[in-house]
């Protein structure tokens, strides 16, 4: 175990520990204000460099509601497809990326303080970003990723800690509810002129809203800045997590519908996760020009009872560095990170969930490296803007059991993007641009179970038209896009036995709206909105023809309206698919719409104090919310046709937050 309940509970003490000496030398209030305010600030600034689809979420849109995964963070978030299979398991997409993965996530970069978490080849467990722990979440869609050095059609998503400077003192947070759902934080900090520390610790259970869905976390975020001169700063970061849950499995179509809360118990299956990350990152701000380097390790093991046990033991590590340089009209950015992995892969018979002989040993190495650029040229309102970003990556299975055999695959991509933005006042901009994308194959699509198999990139080239701002009462964010994908990585179930294969498809089509609209109806009353448009598809397939791509609807639409102010509020919500998705890529299933009711209340009880109520799903709606993509439907015996996950029950939950 790489981190384990003891060492949490130790962290904790050590964070309640430190609140005496936070309680007398933490800032003044108004200091961490303008510390927030900073950073919030230099992160809209980066948002509104984009010339296409990015946002900021701040905490304050998700913290009256139990956010237990990047779905309830970035409800609000335009483009955003987020859908709850169980527990923290998620789909997440931008834009169809990772389409047809029924499971882990790919297609997206995620960092958290800037930092990649993903594998060294590419693939990533959203799961290891904590919302509770969260100052706010940048996302960047599409191309707009390459402010990370992100490639992928997706794009990427930056979660952000808080500092000792921007939280100080201590907070502490408990919610619960149904299910017997549990879940806390404390955090303490400490600043002063030289530097400033904090830590964060939360835990969480829940028995699930189905059979065979319980879960455990416990995790623990610390970070540490030193000031050893006027615009330097080092940092280094800290992240330990165990997570253990349950895995109620997919489920025929008529028990989804009828029964949801069934679940799956046959070899015990689940997936838990104990993980390291240390990180570091040094900063320098003079003005003009600003850089960031920094290095980063994570060690991770993974066990997960699924078709066989699935034992894996990796260590990733890499560096990075970002500078960015500003004279006269020009903006220039360059960036470059690397990323190496180690990973030593074993399945074993599943045994009620517990190994039983040896089926497969091999150890696997990823690199991928990424160097980027992009250079900006401002001409009044106007700015013109283009880029470029190359990877280079080699995947490499050497497999010692059943049979010796070596399996390699080297690949090298170059994607450039070009836009322009026009801000004819200071609160409103219009922007398009035209890029290409590339994301590599990993070891789940590479090392599939008879062999290692040879993959392509999946590339596309995307154009993007948009604009966001504020009129009047009204703030919002709308982009259109149309991708021409060739190569898309598709995955689709086979059986249960047996997990998803993949393969490069031809040319798909992914086109669609997102949008986001907040009105300011009165000083007491606040809509909120969003909504997709998807139009994803095969072009001239031999085998599927131009049918439409499974698993993610054509419209999903949100809202919810505020009513109240800070004191108090009451927030009514409602979710509405008006049709369901495909079920498989043969197009002979699909499914119907749903539409969730659910409302929320905060109350403030003094400064610093907050409490909160949540219900979801209260009219207990049963519906499927979530697909593992099938080639042809009507071929699948019964047992095969386990491929549907239902939306999440009704459910009612509260918490208490406070600050001091």
């Amino acid at each position: 175990m790489l981190f384990t309940p003891q060492a949490g509970v130790t962290l904790a003490a050590l964070a309640v520990a430190a609140v005496p000496a936070a309680a007398e030398t933490r800032p003044a209030e108004t200091d961490a204000i303008i510390v927030t305010a900073e950073r919030l600030g230099a992160a809209e600034q980066q948002v509104s460099a984009r010339p296409g689809g990015a946002d900021l979420v701040r905490r304050e849109d998700f913290q009256d509601r139990l956010a237990v995964s990047l779905r309830d963070a970035l409800a609000f978030s335009p483009g955003v497809y987020a859908q709850p299979r169980f527990g923290q398991e998620i789909r997440l997409s931008i834009r169809g990326s990772g389409l047809s993965r029924g499971f882990h996530m790919r297609g997206l970069t995620l960092l958290q303080d800037g930092i990649p978490i993903n594998l060294a080849d590419d693939n990533g467990d959203f799961q290891e970003l904590d919302p509770l722990v969260l100052e706010h979440i940048e996302v960047y869609r599409g191309a707009n990723g390459l402010r990370f050095g992100g490639s992928t059609l997706g794009g990427a998503v930056n979660g952000v800690t808080p500092t000792g400077r921007s939280a100080p003192g201590v907070a502490a947070r408990i919610d619960g509810g149904s299910f017997a759902t549990l879940r806390g934080l404390v955090s303490a900090a400490f600043a002063d002129a030289a530097g400033d520390a904090w830590i964060g610790v939360t835990g969480d259970r829940s028995d699930g809203d189905r059979e065979h869905a319980r879960r455990r976390s416990l995790r623990a975020h610390a970070n540490a800045g030193l000031r050893p001169a006027p615009g330097i700063e080092i940092r280094f970061y800290v992240s330990g997590q165990t997570i253990d849950q349950d895995l109620p499995g997919a489920l025929p179509l008529d028990v989804a519908r009828q029964r949801p809360r069934t679940g799956n118990d046959a070899g015990d299956q689940a997936r838990d996760i104990d993980s390291l990350r240390l990180q570091n990152r040094t900063t320098l701000d003079f003005g003009s020009l600003r850089s960031e380097v920094g290095l980063f390790l994570n060690a991770k093991q993974l066990h997960h009872p699924i078709y066989q046990v699935v034992d894996q033991q990796s260590t990733d590590y890499g560096a990075y560095a970002r500078a960015g340089f500003t004279r006269g009209p020009v903006d220039l950015t360059l960036g470059v990170t690397a990323r190496f992995g180690a990973t030593d892969s074993r399945r074993y018979v599943n045994v009620g969930g517990r190994r039983g002989a040896l089926t497969f040993d091999a150890e696997q190495s990823a690199r991928t490296i990424d160097v980027y650029g992009e250079g900006r040229y401002r001409l009044g309102r106007f700015s013109l803007i283009a880029g470029a970003i190359y990877t280079d990556g080699e995947r490499r299975q050497d497999q010692l059991f059943p049979i010796p055999v070596q399996g390699r695959a080297a690949f090298e991509q170059v994607s450039p993007r070009f836009g322009v933005l026009w801000a004819p006042r200071a609160d409103l901009q219009v922007y398009a641009n035209y890029s290409r994308s590339h994301e590599l194959p990993g070891f789940i699509e590479l090392a599939q179970v008879a062999s290692f198999v040879p993959l392509a990139e999946q590339h596309a080239w995307t154009a993007e038209f948009g604009a966001r701002g504020k009129l009047g009462i009204a703030s919002f964010d709308l982009s259109l896009y149309r991708a021409r994908l060739d190569g898309e990585l598709l995955q689709f179930a086979i059986g249960p036995d047996i997990p998803a294969s993949t393969f490069n498809a031809g040319d798909t089509l992914h086109q669609g709206i997102e949008a986001g609209l907040e009105l300011a109806l009165a000083p007491w009353a606040r809509l909120r909105q969003v909504y997709q448009f998807n139009d994803f598809r095969f072009r001239n397939d031999p085998q599927f023809g131009d049918n439409r791509l499974p698993v993610i609807p054509r419209h999903a639409y949100r809202a919810d309206l505020r009513l109240g102010s800070d004191r108090l509020s009451v927030t009514p919500g409602f979710e509405w698919v008006p049709e369901g998705a495909r079920a498989d890529y043969a197009n002979s299933l699909k499914l119907g719409g749903y539409a969730l009711v659910g409302a929320t209340a905060e109350a403030r009880i003094r400064p610093g104090l907050s409490l909160f109520v949540e219900g979801r799903n209260l009219a207990n709606r049963r519906a499927v919310g979530d697909i593992s993509a099938a080639v042809d439907y009507r071929t699948l015996t019964p047992m095969q046709r386990a491929i549907f996950y239902p939306v999440e029950r009704r459910a009612l939950y509260g918490g208490l937050r406070s600050i001091f």
